[in-house]
């Protein structure tokens, strides 16, 4: 059965993999079922996706979890999980009625004000993530305090720098482990990941070694 790509990509717009913070099976049932690399123009997100799944091919058998979350985006359709149940569900925008047209109008139009005043009424939810980000330098004789310098020089709208920690990897080098709090709204990891890339005078590689929402 076909993917589809359309809402595997509005997921990963806003998560690393199909579920947790780690490659599962999930992502592997997904993987195979698309043929070939998909376009970073019309997919950027699962292009992302695909190519770092895909750097676990050899260890595919071995990933933890079940495939039972991937099977979501199995299918042409694109319909959006059902809403959870409340108080919206006793506005039927659409319901049937016996009145002649111009009265069953009236009636819809009733209903979407409804419906209206009541969203407008209820306050937003700003939903936010704890991201863990792993920042590899290029060697040991990296300058360490500079490049978390310039890492935390990047501000924006909805991202706040928490804690850090050097982490030994080898070879002494040490990676730069930092703890960052974003609105999921106004952020994206993606986006955040690259602008840290363009220190490549310090800055090798970026992971996502943890995403948690709060």
């Amino acid at each position: 059965m076909a993917v589809n790509i359309a809402a595997l990509n509005a997921h990963l717009a806003k998560a690393s993999y199909i579920s947790g913070y780690t490659p599962s099976q999930a992502d592997v049932v997904v993987f195979k079922a698309i043929s070939s690399a998909p376009s970073a123009e019309t997919a950027p997100h699962v292009a992302r996706w695909y190519t770092h799944i895909q750097s676990y091919a050899s260890e595919h058998a071995s990933l933890p979890g079940s495939s039972t979350a991937g099977e979501a985006f199995f299918g042409s359709s694109s319909a959006a999980p059902a809403a959870a149940a409340d108080d919206d569900d006793e506005v039927d925008l659409f319901g049937s009625d016996d009145e002649d047209d111009a009265e069953a109008e009236r009636i819809k139009a009733e209903r979407v004000a409804e419906y209206t005043k009541k969203k407008a009424g209820k306050p937003k939810t700003v939903a936010k993530s704890v991201v863990t980000l792993d920042v590899k330098p290029w060697d040991d004789e990296t300058d360490m305090v500079a490049m978390e310098a310039a890492v935390r020089s990047i501000e924006q709208d909805g991202l706040l720098w928490g804690s850090s920690k050097l982490v030994p990897i080898g070879y002494g080098i040490r990676k730069l482990q930092l703890t960052v709090v974003v609105e999921d709204d106004k952020v994206s990891t993606d986006e955040l990941q690259e602008k840290i890339a363009e220190f490549e005078d310090w800055v090798q590689s970026t992971d996502i070694a943890a995403m948690q929402k709060l």
